[in-house]
């Protein structure tokens, strides 16, 4: 199986080809600073699948769930840190290759970045969308690159 590095480069590439095939049927319009927003998101998608493991992936993914959770204090948002440190620990319930390397879970693990902005700020969906979006395809460049889907 690929390491870290494969599914960061590969996220890389498949977010690059989706922005881009967005941005050429017109679904999306480039906003620079949230760019690096969405490819951040994707590279999390691609090592999400393998913190279940003791690996690099695993320890650059909490360095950045750590860091958002911090941003997220100093902004004082903190129902959002609570949020993201109960999502942070789902994979400890699981089995290496279990239910992180599915396909309902690359749909159903960032479904809150849809589902709690909407609820509790009323933040419109289609505003949301890209951060969804992004973290999909990083998670959907890992089970590609694992063989999920073949």
């Amino acid at each position: 199986m690929p390491g870290y590095k494969v599914h960061v480069s590969g996220s890389v590439v498949a977010g690059a080809l989706v922005l881009l095939g967005l941005v050429n049927i017109g679904l999306y319009v480039i906003d620079p600073e949230q760019v690096i927003s969405l490819f951040v998101l994707c590279v999390l998608g691609a090592l999400f699948p393998d913190i279940d493991t003791d690996s690099k992936g695993k320890r650059i993914f909490y360095s950045g769930m750590l860091l958002m959770s911090l941003s997220l204090i100093y902004l004082e948002r903190f129902k959002w840190a609570a949020y993201l440190g109960v999502l942070a620990m789902l994979p400890g319930i699981s089995a290496h290759r279990g239910w992180t390397h599915t396909w309902w879970a690359m749909l159903l693990v960032p479904m809150p970045m849809l589902i709690l902005p909407y609820y509790l700020y009323g933040q419109p969906f289609p505003t949301l969308l890209p951060y969804y979006v992004a973290f999909v395809t990083g998670y959907f460049s890992h089970l590609l690159l694992d063989r999920k889907f073949i």
